[in-house]
């Protein structure tokens, strides 16, 4: 009787420890199931050019690079050619955290922080190199942290090269033949006034607008650098194009402050590293693009002119009402970055 109840007893401990055993890894399971899903990010970045164009490959380097280095905790979907809107409207949904990273340019940019407005004055520097030695030093990180009290990140800079006219109308070799030409511009006041003071029409539409109005003559021209002017085909619709490169529009890469603000300082640290990466990426991918899109669209037909001796001094001249307005409190920091 004693030895049936002794069994009876152990038999109940063990189905006791049993139970026990299983309620604690049940628990354990339940309490690490969230804490793995946390990890994962999954996040947006918005381009609005093709998916071969520089910016957009650069992007894609930037995404890979970054789900490498967080061993695949945050994974970045690019979205390129506008499926999430256009640089305004992405920038402001950076600013409320709907979409994560961007790549934009300083014109709809500048209409979130004034300040930008400098790095686009007309014929502010030289040349690329001298842009470059402002961009990737103190003045250059300035000018990334600027965007902060607007809700966003400065990264890292693209290049876009230079900007020219181009028109459906006739070739341009000096300033009076831009007068009366309806010239689209990006929705940007110092875009729109550079245009208006060299006599056009400026037309402010939104970049996927513009090869259907060049096409049916809602305007009759507008301005870009070699591979935005081939890669949406601009060029088949407007083949005047003149190099009188009016601006050297550098491009900021950029994220969401919300987003940031939900990463670790070790993640932050990677992400900077990362964008700084594609950044070197993107301007060897840029060369490579401006060099094959002007040997492209001169093989297409386009009429390629230059402006006529004296001539770009009086495009300059013209300019002078621009740098009063746009240039007011930063008259030191322009002759900073002109001497450079």
């Amino acid at each position: 009787m004693m030895k049936r109840t002794l069994i009876a007893a152990t038999c109940a401990l063990m189905a006791a420890g049993i139970a026990i055993t299983g309620c604690k890894k049940e628990k354990t399971d339940a309490a690490e199931a969230p804490k793995a899903e946390a990890k994962k990010m999954v996040l947006k970045y918005a381009e609005n050019q093709a998916q071969d164009y520089p910016t957009t490959q650069a992007a894609y380097k930037f995404a890979e690079l970054v789900e490498q280095r967080t061993d695949g905790r945050i994974h970045i979907d690019v979205y390129h050619g506008g499926q999430l809107g256009d640089e305004k409207a992405v920038i402001e949904q950076l600013q409320f955290g709907a979409i994560d990273f961007t790549r934009v340019s300083l014109s709809p940019l500048s209409e979130f922080e004034k300040s930008l407005n400098v790095l686009q004055l007309p014929y502010l520097y030289k040349d690329a190199s001298q842009m470059w030695r402002v961009l990737d030093g103190q003045i250059g990180d300035n000018f990334l942290s600027s965007v902060e009290k607007a809700g966003l990140i400065g990264l890292s800079w693209f290049d876009a090269g230079a900007r020219n006219f181009y028109n459906s109308k006739k070739p341009v070799t000096k300033l009076e033949d831009l007068k009366g030409l309806k010239i689209r511009v990006q929705e940007s006041q110092l875009m729109m006034g550079m245009v208006s003071a060299l006599g056009a029409n400026a037309t402010p539409m939104a970049y996927g607008e513009v090869y259907s109005g060049l096409q049916t003559g809602v305007i009759d021209g507008a301005e870009n650098n070699w591979p935005s002017y081939d890669s949406v085909s601009h060029y088949e619709v407007a083949k005047y194009y003149v190099i009188d490169e009016h601006t050297r529009v550098p491009e900021m890469q950029m994220v969401s402050k919300i987003t940031w603000n939900k990463l670790s300082a070790d993640d932050q640290k990677i992400i900077k590293e990362c964008a700084l990466e594609s950044a070197k990426l993107e301007r060897e991918l840029w060369a490579a693009k401006e060099g094959a899109s002007e040997a492209k669209v001169k093989a297409a037909g386009s009429v390629i002119t230059e402006l006529e001796p004296g001539e770009k001094e009086k495009f300059q001249a013209a300019m002078a009402p621009l740098y009063t307005q746009f240039g007011a409190g930063y008259e030191d920091l322009i002759k900073l970055i002109q001497s450079k």
